[in-house]
């Protein structure tokens, strides 16, 4: 959990005062199936509900998927931030398969990514011609 994954980020609405909302970004750490991890300084509870966006950074059409509702299932203090597990719940995506085939989607592009940095980072042809120069 060092890294967040590449061009993720998860938002949400949250209150600040009595009749104003921020709206918050936070890294994701991790995603599959089942829920996620993510990074903020704003303090939830376990036990406690959220309704959140995936949105994915692409070079022309972000991928969002909109209205995900998690629960917070853990809670690691670092530094000033905290690392939330939250569960997704499983309503959300069944009755919505819009919001599981973003999430879907999402999960593959990942994958895509993650595999090519760690091509680029396992020291590929080009690092081996570095060392020869």
């Amino acid at each position: 959990m060092n890294e967040p994954l590449p061009d993720l980020v998860a938002t949400f609405r949250v209150r600040r005062g009595l009749f104003r909302r921020e709206t918050v970004e936070a890294g994701v750490f991790e995603l599959d199936d089942y829920g996620c991890v993510l990074k903020s300084d704003k303090v939830f509870e376990p036990g406690d509900s959220l309704v959140f966006d995936l949105v994915m950074d692409m070079p022309f059409d972000d991928i969002r998927a909109e209205g995900l509702k998690g629960l917070v299932t853990e809670r690691r203090k670092h530094c000033s931030n905290f690392f939330y597990s939250i569960d997704f719940k499983t309503n959300s995506s069944e009755k919505d398969p819009l919001i599981a085939d973003k999430l879907r989607r999402i999960r593959e592009v990942l994958d895509k990514k993650q595999s090519l940095r760690s091509r680029r980072g396992s020291g590929g042809a080009l690092s081996g011609m570095r060392e020869m120069a």
